[in-house]
């Protein structure tokens, strides 16, 4: 037998032998994963938002377009929300009101607030996906939600910049999809808990396709948010993430 085959054969021995436990993988890896299988070059997509509270059933449609991690653009095309835009770039949030032609920065714990008296915040609809520049990551273990074989990880806040401080996130093992999550204040006040009830497939990778979020401070509300379409990876207009675009 030559010396490079029997190298070889060592190699694949001690390859063997080393303890499975090395190979697994870490927060961060499942974090980077997550966000990856969430990100495309482009993609265009419409849907509606359905708050049900003590006042009643309100139901808002939109049209959204992203491009990479960071830039997102949502114009709201129902009636009495028709031409209010949201766009976040550069890790900036502006919001656009056609009626008073005004212009409004949000940032830190205003990403918070409610999107057109939802349950919904603007972090929730315009969320980066480079969540390592802001939380540290722990794996906690592995649980099961409604059927899926997940990771569960605690995410903590670098920044005071972030809407929520805390995250418990339940990240499945096969799809990266976040099936549940928890945003919680740095005390570990319960604010708002988010569960995927169905989903769709594109290009290989599971996204969410109905989403239903409690926000724990208000009573008796919830809101879905569903998406009727989306395309992927197709050409957007170059100045589309721009504030001269927004208030045009």
């Amino acid at each position: 037998m030559s010396k490079p085959v029997v190298k070889l054969l060592l190699t694949l021995l001690l390859l063997c032998t080393i303890p499975s436990f090395l190979f697994a993988l870490t927060g961060e890896d499942v974090i980077r994963r997550m966000d990856e299988m969430a990100t495309f070059d482009t993609s265009v997509s419409t849907g509606s938002i359905k708050t049900t509270d003590r006042f009643g059933t309100k139901i808002s449609t939109f049209k959204a377009w992203a491009r990479g991690t960071s830039d997102s653009l949502i114009e709201f095309t129902s009636t009495a929300e028709r031409g209010q835009k949201i766009l976040r770039t550069q890790s900036s949030l502006y919001l656009f009101y056609p009626d008073a032609e005004e212009l409004i920065r949000l940032q830190g714990a205003a990403l918070r607030q409610s999107v057109l008296g939802s349950d919904l915040s603007y972090e929730d609809m315009t969320e980066e996906k480079n969540t390592l520049d802001s939380y540290t990551v722990v794996l906690e273990g592995s649980e099961t939600v409604n059927g899926h074989d997940c990771h569960v990880l605690t995410l903590t806040a670098k920044k005071r910049t972030v809407a929520y401080p805390v995250q418990k996130i339940w990240v499945d093992k096969q799809t990266y999809l976040v099936w549940k999550a928890e945003y919680s204040t740095a005390q570990k006040r319960l604010l708002k808990v988010m569960e995927v009830l169905s989903t769709v497939e594109t290009e290989g990778r599971t996204l969410p396709s109905e989403t239903k979020i409690e926000d724990k401070m208000k009573r008796d509300s919830a809101t879905w948010m569903t998406l009727d379409s989306l395309e992927v990876n197709v050409p957007l207009a170059a100045n589309l993430f721009s504030l001269e675009n927004l208030t045009w």
